[in-house]
């Protein structure tokens, strides 16, 4: 198990780059798996996550052809359909939660899919129903195979069909549309998640030959197709990497400016910060962080207390709750966060409260953080990190303690941000990995 070794309370100062999204990664590569032609995609990040499913596609037989830093080829042409139905694919699934949304393009392609449950991270229930009652209404069927805690999902025609979706589920809302695309006739799906990462993904299918309409809104309308080609496709800077930089910059940065971000597809993610008062100026692409000598949390209108909670695009990404939550250490006055998607994703605050923060867990739901004003600087620990999200927010509280922290389980850090202490060693940062 690695480690980080984390000298804390040194100014950061600096440019730094956004990575290519990581959840549009995991949706547009899974989507080569569709057209037996090649398809290239750039800003491809190197993560743990991301590498571990193009290992996966290679395994099962796709061609991948590395032809740039970021940029690769897949092609699709010549699947392993035995090793589809073998136990090492089904325990390769296991240990990545990306390779569920193969499930949709093999359905659609192949006629079937062997589905196992995924692996990730660990912040409670991140329930499946949603991607099987959609390929449900699709005309698949499941069957669980006698002696293997697996089932195939089968379906010798998939036909379009009017859904509503139970939840406005990211991933779901991918499978079923990689699903749909070779459907007979029109389906509908209503509840459509949107985020730009769904948005990216329908982009592509439809360069790819797909007839979808309604990109960007909650009602998709996907007309079915009898095949896809190939296309060129160019993944987004990772929207959670930007916000997880904007706090690092509040916390402990002398002047930080994160370039080409794609302001237009942060949604309320700058708003969510400056509501805790801090200042971030957009020039151009760039989004520009000043030194934060203080930054006041802001009220309501009516004076009550500020409440930040997650929800479904354009709301507040969930991803970024551990960051703000870090942030909010530091500013003058109190906040409440509402993590209503994930039952154990706030029970990391219990290793800030070790580190000095003012944090009262009311359930697993709700936090409320008591700012500090920089008035007490947290202090360094010991800690190790649950999940992707929790380990940056953790990162850059050490960043921003007094003395000399140590994270471990820095693998789920890996699993979403890329080369992260070699980054942040150049602004100033003091990160050994151990």
């Amino acid at each position: 198990m690695a480690s980080f070794i984390i000298e804390g309370g040194h100014l950061l100062q600096g440019e730094i780059t956004p990575q290519g999204a990581k959840n549009e990664a995991l949706q547009v590569i899974c989507a080569t798996l569709l057209t037996q032609e090649a398809v290239t995609i750039q800003n491809i990040p190197d993560i743990r996550d991301v590498n571990n499913l193009i290992q996966l596609l290679k395994d099962i037989g796709v061609k991948v052809t590395h032809i740039a830093q970021g940029a690769y080829t897949f092609q699709a042409d010549a699947l392993n359909l035995n090793y589809l139905e073998s136990d090492a694919f089904v325990e390769s699934c296991a240990e990545l939660r990306g390779s569920v949304m193969m499930i949709g393009p093999l359905l659609a392609r192949m006629g079937k899919a062997i589905v196992a449950k995924p692996g990730g991270d660990k912040i409670g229930r991140r329930r499946l129903d949603t991607h099987f009652l959609g390929f449900e209404k699709l005309g698949a069927k499941f069957n669980r195979i006698d002696g293997r805690n697996v089932y195939e999902i089968a379906a010798k025609q998939l036909r379009g069909t009017y859904m509503l979706l139970d939840e406005a589920s990211v991933t779901g809302t991918a499978n079923i549309v990689m699903a749909a695309v070779f459907a007979k006739g029109t389906t509908t799906i209503y509840n459509a998640a949107c985020e730009p990462y769904l948005q990216q993904l329908c982009t592509l299918l439809n360069n790819m030959g797909a007839q979808i309409s309604g990109i960007g809104s909650n009602l998709l309308t996907i007309k079915g197709v009898k095949q896809l080609h190939g296309a060129s496709h160019k993944i987004l800077p990772d929207m959670i990497e930007v916000g997880s930089f904007i706090g690092m910059a509040a916390m402990c940065g002398d002047g930080i400016r994160i370039k080409d971000v794609s302001v237009k597809d942060l949604g309320i993610i700058p708003d969510a910060f400056r509501k805790l008062g801090v200042k971030i100026k957009v020039e151009g692409d760039d989004l520009y962080i000043p030194r934060q000598k203080h930054y006041e949390i802001q009220s309501f209108i009516d004076g009550t207390i500020m409440t930040l909670a997650d929800a479904p695009w354009p709301g507040l990404t969930p991803d970024l709750l551990s960051v703000l939550i870090v942030v909010a250490t530091q500013a003058r006055g109190s906040v409440l966060f509402h993590q209503k998607m994930f039952e154990s994703r706030l029970f990391f605050v219990d290793k800030l409260i070790d580190m000095g923060a003012q944090i009262i867990l009311c359930d697993p739901h709700r936090a409320v953080v008591v700012g500090h004003d920089r008035k007490i600087t947290l202090r360094g620990g010991r800690m190790s990190s649950p999940d992707i999200r929790a380990g940056i927010a953790l990162l850059i509280a050490a960043m921003s303690a007094k003395g000399t922290s140590r994270i471990d389980n820095i693998e789920q850090i890996d699993r979403g941000y890329e080369h992260i202490e070699d980054r942040l060693n150049a602004l100033g940062a003091i990160i050994k990995r151990g």
